[in-house]
This record gives C-alpha cells, structure tokens and sequence, in this order.
C-alpha cells in the first residue's frame, strides 16, 4: 500500500486538519490499522483496513459499532475518551469502500496505554473491570445488532459445522483422532443443553465484545484507571457469559494457547478470582441469577468451543486458523483440552468464588 494511496483513502473522511503523516501502527491480525497524524491542535485519528473475509458485512459492523458507541457516550463523563469515536466518511458512510477493501476511522485516543498479556493478578482485575464496565454500560441497550459473523459462540451452530466436517474428512484425518473426537462427542449433550438455556431466554442476551484479550482494553496514562474497551469490530448480541468465558481461557492459563508441554497448562485460580472480582465490581448489579449460576460454568463452555473448533480445522485441513507447521491446529486442541479438564476439576471452587464475591 503506497502512502499515495493511503492518503487518498484517508482524504475521503471527514477529518480535522490537513494530514501531516500516515503511519503504520501495531501488527494486527485481522485489520491493517495506520494512525493519522494531523498539523496543529486537530486531533489523530486511526484508520484501519477492515479484514472483508472475517468481516463479511462490513457496513452491518460498523453501523453496530456506532448504536453501541452512541449509546455510551450518554452516559459518561468524557465521551470522546471512554469510548471510540467513529468518523464518517465525506458522503455520510461510516465506511470507505476502494477496490475491494474497506476503510474506517476513528479518533485516535491520546495519553493512554495498553498491556498485550495480563501477566499478574492485578493487571487481571484491570481487565474484569474493563469488560465489565463495558457490559455494564450496556446492560440497557435495547436495539437489534447486525449478526456480522454467523453463529459466533452458538455452539449448535459450531455442531453442524462439525459433524459435516466430520463426515467429510477432507484431509484424511478422521481415522487417526478417535480418542480427540470422543473428547468432543461426550460433552456434545451437556453443551447443547447450556446454550438452549440461552436460547429460551434463561440467560438473557445483551451486547458482547466478543475478543476479551487485555490489549483491547486502554488504560488512561495520568491515573493508570481503565478507560474503555476498544476494538469494536465483533460486537453483537449474545449471553454477556462468552466475554466472561472467554476472558478466563486467556487470563487464567498457565501456559500457551499452543504449549506443547501439557505440563505447563493448568487453570491459575488466583487469575480466574482476580478477572471474576474485578468483572464483578462492575456487572454484578445488572445480572441476573441465572447469569450468576452459570457464570463459572461459561469458561468450560469456551474453551470447549475452542477444543472443538480447532480440532475441526485439523480434520478439514488447517483451511481457517494460520498455523506455523503441520500439527499445529492438534496441538493448539491437546492444550485446549488440558486446560478444560484443569476448569472441570476445579469447577466446584469457581463457583464458589462467583458466589462469594457476587454477595
């Protein structure tokens, strides 16, 4: 991408200032994200590349992020600081769309800062309280929300996609993990029975982040306090348990996603009370019973997803998830599982530290 081209992107916004520079900043994932540096006292700004194949519907993610950004700048102190601000493009689109590619802009916060691990049990609490606050915030959002990625953390959904990758056996596999599909096949019932209780409205629905890794929550410089949650782009309607859930499968695993050490992968305890406390210092006065009851259990819930989902990969041929050799979707499901089993044996003391610190 020439600095040519990115100019005459970011010159269809309707920014402040004349452009000074555009920069690349970090090295995501999924979006190519750039800060724009203005002259004199107009503010930064970032724009970013939205990934079109994760994020089919574009315009259905943004106009989500908007409802839900709108929605909490009602209510706190410093708007264009406790919530990301979206620019809209010259013609009134929350989006430029050039060649194929879609563009978004929002301002760029100043004076903050972010952690890419929570590495100490304090720096977890920060992360609950981030997320929680978000949730919080929204607990009466009452709009619909644009189903931008089909059957996210709908684990009936992840089902059908597993028995017909099953069935299909693209790369061969099958025969050779029957003890790993059976991992899978024994909790198929008690999955499905959790996510019916979410489809009858036992547990209700609100918003969700949905990608609660600490690097998306920014900490404001001066006072080091949360800010806000960022990196809107998978917001949705679902049980606000899957950002719980899936907080924990990061925060509270003492080894890699991927560890080839089985060894090193337990759940820390510490970590998962240190997430809760802080998670709950902002949610608890907006949650239901039926929240309460399950939120341990939704860790379980997660990382079995994630069991299932790359150990679905694996069998259909490492098509979805990059992978750095060979094994490496069967690893990253062997590790998963390891952490599952650690969250079954200790689920009775998770619950009893939910319970405790929801008094």
């Amino acid at each position: 991408m020439t600095d040519e081209k990115l100019l005459s992107i970011a010159e269809r916004f309707d920014l402040e200032g004349a452009i000074a520079s555009i920069k690349p900043l970090g090295e995501g994932f999924i979006n190519d994200t750039f800060v724009i540096r203005t002259e004199g006292d107009a503010p930064d700004y970032i724009l970013q590349r939205k990934n079109h194949a994760v994020f089919p519907d574009v315009p259905g993610m943004m106009e989500n992020i908007l409802a839900v950004t709108e929605h909490i700048k009602a209510k706190v102190a410093d708007p264009l600081r406790e919530t990301l601000t979206v620019v809209r493009a010259r013609d009134g689109k929350l989006y430029v769309e050039d060649e194929g590619n879609f563009w978004a802009v929002c301002l760029f916060i100043a004076d903050t800062s972010s952690f890419d691990r929570a590495d100490s049990p304090e720096l977890a609490y920060q992360g609950g309280v981030g997320i929680g606050r978000f949730q919080a915030l929204l607990a009466d959002f009452d709009k619909p929300l644009n189903e931008t990625i089909k059957g996210f953390h709908n684990i009936r959904h992840r089902f059908a996609q597993w028995d017909a990758a099953v069935a299909a056996d693209a790369a061969g596999r099958v025969a050779s993990l029957a003890e790993e599909i059976g991992w899978v096949e024994s909790r198929r019932r008690e999955m499905l029975d959790f996510w019916a209780l979410v489809e009858d409205g036992t547990i209700p629905t609100h918003v969700t982040h949905n990608d609660t890794k600490i690097s998306n929550i920014l900490f404001d410089k001066p006072t080091g306090k949360v800010l806000c949650a960022i990196d809107l782009d998978t917001v949705m309607s679902s049980t606000s348990l899957n950002d719980f859930g899936d907080a924990i499968r990061s925060y509270a695993n003492t080894g890699a996603e991927d560890d080839r050490d089985l060894d090193n992968v337990e759940l820390s305890i510490e970590m998962f009370r240190a997430y809760a406390d802080g998670y709950l210092s902002q949610q608890r006065a907006t949650m239901t019973q039926s929240e309460l009851d399950w939120l341990a259990f939704s860790a379980r819930y997660i990382t079995f997803e994630q069991v299932l989902r790359f150990l679905m990969d694996y069998i259909d041929g490492d098509k979805y998830y990059k992978t750095a050799y060979p094994e490496h979707n069967l690893v990253r499901t062997r590790a998963q599982y390891k952490l599952l089993q650690s969250m079954e044996r200790r689920y009775d003391e998770m619950c009893a530290i939910v319970r405790e610190l929801a008094k």
